[in-house]
């Protein structure tokens, strides 16, 4: 407002069309003239003032010293009240009788008295100028006061004369100096010391309003610009002797320095056993203080030096070095994540944020300045090492409440475990994940540099757990084994860590041989359960794959019918389990099956006689069907595995031993590794234990091995499967020499 009133009076136009929307033209008229007589008579005051100022120097009438701001603001605001009681006589006219007329009178008065003190304000703003950087002292006294009364002008902060009494001692001291260059009397040193302790008293006065300039700056703002003069003038005379040897500009700075130290040690810290908060409301409240003191160096302090004193910029340097400090001292008493987290934080955003040095209140003065913190070298390293080190600790905790929670919640009671989407879970995969990913989220927020040593503390600690979870879940629910609770618990975790797995590989390329040495052992306890819930299935089935191909077997069908029903419960819970990892335990519970129920065929347990091998084979059709349908179901990757069932029961059940040759071939064909001590054993559970036949289907069988080959040994079924010898003798013997024993058929 007050920027739009100064311009309205510098632009008498503008204030006719202002005060034209509000009044009469005939009251227009008066107001414009009347501003323009106003404008006139400021001028005139400015220009006496000027005056006054050029004629009431002693000596020095070009660079006169500034004037006392109470005495101008008081002639002026005299003047202007003159003005303004004129204004209030010229805008008094017409009858009284007339309301209306009295009403625009009164009006317009008030608009004017509004504009009259609105120049007022601009002529304060306008006044906030930088003051000039040469100066001219008055002239120094001939004959200098006494010491005591140069020492009590000091105190009583009259700083300029007691200065010019001081310079007159000075010169004094020297010019004595000089008459007695060869022996110095006692005289001359009593003067000596009698200027250096003056000169010290003045330092430390001057100092001393320096320090609390900030705190103080309506008292002090009259005293900070003879403070400057006299360490401009104490500057240029460093060389000339009788003064103090270091340089008054830097102990200017250092009671800045001082100064600020005060101010931020001044800001409430509570103890942290006080208040879980009480960093973040130190951070907040040392933050407004940065702010204020800028601003009230900016809006006031900078105002009373000369520019060569780059006031603002020695008060943000000076934040940027105690901050800096300070933070140092209290980091010692940071412990808790969150706090190292918001201490972090302070220091690489938001103190050159816009809540602090990069406020709109201090632009744009605050824009080339550096807004860096000045810190101990290693210290933010060792800040960062510090949190990373915490948030492992943190981590750690963490995974032993999900142990925790999973006891309480499953194990201690025997609960069904969770379903989601169909398949068995626990909900600390997403809980662990959250964690993870919530630290690396912040640690991007606080510095790019960061993330990598987040994400190593955080899979350092990861890859502890699954060897811990595993430890105490089998403390907690092995006693469960082979129950079916046991098995659902194992797909479980299969589940849930398959889950974490694929969480913690979307930082793979950040920090590759952390997750590797993370997925190794996350592999190796789903290796560990699936070979759990693998020999729980094999010893649940043993028994009854142990005796198929019997006598029992042939007329009864319990055993098979067991081995049915763990096959569909298999089947069922295989259901409960996620991809990938239940396709290759189907597949190799598939595996099993088969290899078992065709290796009792290779133990010559019992023989098909009187024609009993037709039953057995088409026993085996049936029984082979169902297995196939159920693993098939099941999705199992062994595909070729359903061919055997069907080549075995073609050679067991052909009615003429000479068709027995012709169906070998595909034997062959699907099995490479289906050998001659394998035939052996098949034939002899077919009843055909020696004779020419005999020997001519082993003969036919080398013939046909040897135009094949293993193509894939992982699809390798017979190679190691044990065999039982229990063939007559004359079985193993050549057909050469059987051709010679046996007659003609």
């Amino acid at each position: 407002m007050s920027q739009m009133m100064n311009k309205s009076i510098e632009n008498p136009d503008e204030d006719s069309v202002s005060l034209r929307s509000n009044g009469t033209g005939a009251s227009n008229g008066v107001v414009k003239g009347t501003l323009q007589t106003l404008k006139r008579s400021m001028r005139r005051v400015s220009t006496k003032k000027k005056e006054s100022k050029d004629t009431s120097k002693t000596g020095y009438p070009s660079s006169p010293p500034p004037p006392s701001p109470n005495v101008g603001m008081s002639n002026f605001g005299d003047s202007l009240a003159k003005k303004r009681a004129s204004l209030r006589r010229s805008l008094n006219f017409g009858s009284k009788k007339d309301g209306n007329k009295i009403g625009q009178q009164d009006t317009t008065a008030t608009m004017c008295e509004s504009l009259v003190e609105n120049r007022e304000e601009g002529e304060d703003e306008e006044k906030k100028e930088e003051i000039e950087e040469f100066y001219n002292f008055p002239k120094i006294p001939d004959t200098p006061l006494s010491v005591m009364e140069i020492n009590k002008l000091i105190d009583l902060e009259v700083m300029e004369e007691a200065y010019m009494h001081l310079l007159s001692l000075r010169l004094e001291f020297q010019r004595e100096r000089e008459q007695f260059v060869k022996d110095s009397p006692v005289e001359l040193a009593k003067k000596e010391k009698d200027l250096n302790l003056l000169y010290k008293e003045l330092r430390n006065k001057i100092c001393s309003i320096v320090r609390d300039s900030n705190s103080l700056p309506a008292r002090n703002k009259e005293l900070l610009i003879p403070c400057a003069r006299i360490i401009q003038e104490e500057e240029k005379r460093a060389e000339e002797p009788g003064g103090l040897p270091d340089s008054w500009m830097e102990a200017w700075r250092t009671a800045v320095y001082e100064g600020v130290q005060v101010k931020v040690r001044n800001v409430h810290l509570e103890q942290k056993e006080q208040n879980t908060s009480w960093l973040a409301v130190h951070l907040g409240l040392l933050g407004k203080a940065i702010v204020e003191d800028l601003e009230i160096v900016k809006r006031e302090l900078r105002w009373s030096y000369p520019p060569s004193f780059k006031v603002f910029s020695t008060y943000v340097q000076s934040f940027n070095r105690v901050v800096g400090e300070h933070l140092i001292t209290v980091e010692k008493q940071v412990t808790e994540l969150k706090d190292l987290y918001q201490l972090l934080d302070w220091i690489l955003n938001r103190y050159k944020s816009e809540k602090i040095m990069a406020s709109l209140s201090l632009q744009p003065e605050i824009t080339d300045e550096s807004t860096n913190l000045q810190l101990k070298e290693g210290f933010l390293e060792q800040l960062e090492e510090k949190y990373c080190c915490r948030l492992k600790e943190d981590m750690k905790v963490t995974l032993s409440k999900v142990i925790e929670l999973e006891h309480d919640s499953v194990w201690r009671d025997r609960n069904m475990p969770e379903k989601e989407d169909n398949f068995l879970s626990s909900q600390f995969p997403m809980d662990i994940w959250t964690k993870v990913k919530g630290n690396i989220i912040n640690s991007q927020k606080l510095d790019a540099d960061l993330e990598h040593k987040v994400i190593s503390s955080c899979f350092e600690e990861l890859k502890n757990f699954p060897k811990r979870f595993e430890a105490e879940f089998r403390h907690h629910c092995s006693a469960l084994q082979p129950q079916p609770r046991w098995t659902e618990y194992q797909i479980t975790y299969i589940n849930s860590f398959t889950m974490l797995q694929e969480h913690m590989d979307g930082y793979q390329d950040s920090c590759p041989n952390e997750v590797e040495e993370f997925r190794k052992e996350v592999k190796g306890l789903i290796d560990k359960l699936l070979q759990g819930l693998e020999d729980q299935f094999k010893d649940d089935v043993k028994p009854f794959l142990r005796r198929m191909m019997t006598r029992k077997w042939l007329t009864n069908n319990e055993d098979f019918n067991h081995l049915l029903s763990r096959i569909k419960q298999l089947s069922q819970h295989s259901d409960l389990m996620r991809p990938p990892h239940v396709h290759e335990f189907v597949s190799r519970l598939h595996y099993h099956v088969v290899r078992e129920y065709v290796g009792q065929l290779m133990k010559n347990n019992y023989s098909c006689k009187n024609r009993k091998h037709e039953k057995a084979a088409a026993k085996i059709q049936e029984q082979w069907n169902q297995l196939r349908d159920l693993f098939e179901e099941m999705n199992s990757t062994h595909e070729w595995l359903h061919h055997v069932g069907d080549d075995l029961s073609n050679v067991i059940g052909q009615k003429n031993k000479t068709d027995i040759k012709s169906h070998l071939q595909p034997l062959v064909q699907h099995y490479p590794d289906f050998g001659r001590k394998h035939l052996v054993a098949v034939l002899y559970f077919r009843g055909l234990v020696r004779g020419r036949e005999h020997q001519l289907i082993l003969q036919q069988l080398s013939v046909l091995k040897r135009g094949a080959a293993i193509r894939d040994r992982s699809q390798a079924l017979f190679g190691d499967m044990q065999v039982t010898t229990k063939t007559e003798c004359l079985s193993g013997l050549p057909f050469s020499c059987l051709n010679f024993l046996l007659p003609d058929s």
